[in-house]
């Protein structure tokens, strides 16, 4: 027996309803704006995703120095141990994203213990990947390792409670709506918690593919998982996951409040990506204006842009971003710096580059813009 799906109470349903509205105009929106900064917006989303669930684990990268090491960049400031978690997620997740239109596609335990290869491997034979664990599990409080959070079900239980997950996966609920179906797939597959490690990670990614399969937005802009690693969205996380789940096994507990945590994850994660969006687009058109007077081609707009959009960016990276060879990138990052547009910022090996002088103050202006984030449930 898993945890069951509940039943929407009507202000559930009008939040749901609210983030589906969002979503769908977040759809158009992308659909319509420049292709180059809406892969760079995938890929600063993504790499806050990844920063944000490894964080959760204790795992600290800045999310522009996660877009760096996503780019093959490895001086970046971050310990060996911090980079190799960075790198396995990025590994999982890439995966998890090419996933989201496959055909044929079905839920397995292969494919769940593969992902888990993916983000734990290198932790492998000390803490064993891509296996079900043998042993008991204890789960022990944010801040005191003596006190017991959750004790999950019985190592002998795990084979057949993940066969009645996968099964649930493919088969079970197909009438409830995918953001649900996804958050009760996360509290399912945390709450057995099949793995020696890495579960908490893996349970956020299954709820990312889960999103991502449902078919409205493109995996990037699907995931919460940047929501739920700011601090105070962390705290609730876990006190949601102990109140919900119970302090072992328990899955006829009542789930309501697990959905209207994610629900509200949901809606507020659709608001600050609609505003980023929102930012990045008007950045985009403003600096293209002010490029037919400074003389600054379509190409170094991308610079530009990632610089007003993330507060930096690498020669390398722009370079990728732009199919260019190392003597053009250089070429164009050595031009907008003598312009006064860029000033470099490090040594060759980890220089960076960052808004110049002469930067568009109403660029820059736009990009730091403050936005609300609303709680539905508190307009309700």
């Amino acid at each position: 027996m898993l945890y069951e799906t509940p039943c929407l109470e009507p202000v559930d349903r009008e939040v749901l309803a609210q983030v589906d509205a969002m979503r769908e105009q977040l759809r158009h929106t992308v659909q319509q704006v420049p292709m180059k900064w809406t892969q760079d917006l995938c890929k600063a989303l993504t790499a806050s995703a990844i920063a944000a669930s490894n964080a959760i684990e204790g795992y600290r990268v800045d999310a522009k120095d996660v877009a760096d090491l996503m780019d093959g960049e490895r001086e970046v400031d971050a310990s060996e141990e911090n980079k190799a978690e960075t790198l396995a997620y990025q590994q999982a997740m890439t995966y998890i994203q090419s996933l989201h239109d496959v055909v044929d596609f079905r839920y397995n335990k292969e494919l769940l213990n593969a992902v888990h290869w993916m983000l734990q491997g290198h932790h492998h034979p000390l803490k064993t990947a891509g296996q079900w664990r043998k042993t008991s599990i204890r789960i022990t409080a944010p801040g005191d390792e003596l006190a017991t959070d959750y004790e999950g079900p019985d190592q002998d239980l795990v084979p057949a409670l993940m066969g009645e997950l996968v099964d649930w996966l493919n088969d079970g609920d197909l009438d409830q709506h995918v953001l649900i179906r996804a958050a009760m797939a996360h509290l399912n597959l945390v709450k057995i918690h099949p793995w020696s490690d890495g579960n908490g990670r893996m349970s956020r990614s299954l709820q990312t593919l889960v999103i991502a399969r449902g078919g409205v937005l493109a995996p990037e802009f699907s995931s919460i998982e940047e929501w739920l690693g700011m601090p105070g969205n962390t705290w609730e996380y876990y006190k949601v996951l102990r109140e919900v789940g119970g302090r072992v096994w328990s899955p006829e507990r009542d789930t309501l409040p697990w959905i209207k945590f994610n629900l509200l994850a949901y809606h507020q994660q659709a608001q600050r990506v609609q505003r980023r969006v929102d930012r990045s687009n008007e950045c985009w058109m403003q600096l293209m204006e002010a490029a037919e007077t400074d003389g600054v081609t379509e190409r170094q707009v991308t610079a530009l842009h990632e610089v007003a959009m993330v507060g930096r960016v690498r020669r390398s990276r722009y370079e990728k971003a732009e199919g260019l060879n190392t003597q053009q990138a250089t070429r164009d990052m050595q031009a907008l710096t003598r312009a006064g547009l860029l000033t470099a910022v490090g040594q060759t090996k980890g220089r960076h580059y960052v808004a110049g002088p002469a930067f568009p103050k109403n660029v820059l202006a736009t990009a730091q813009r403050p936005h609300t984030i609303a709680n539905p449930y508190a307009a309700s």
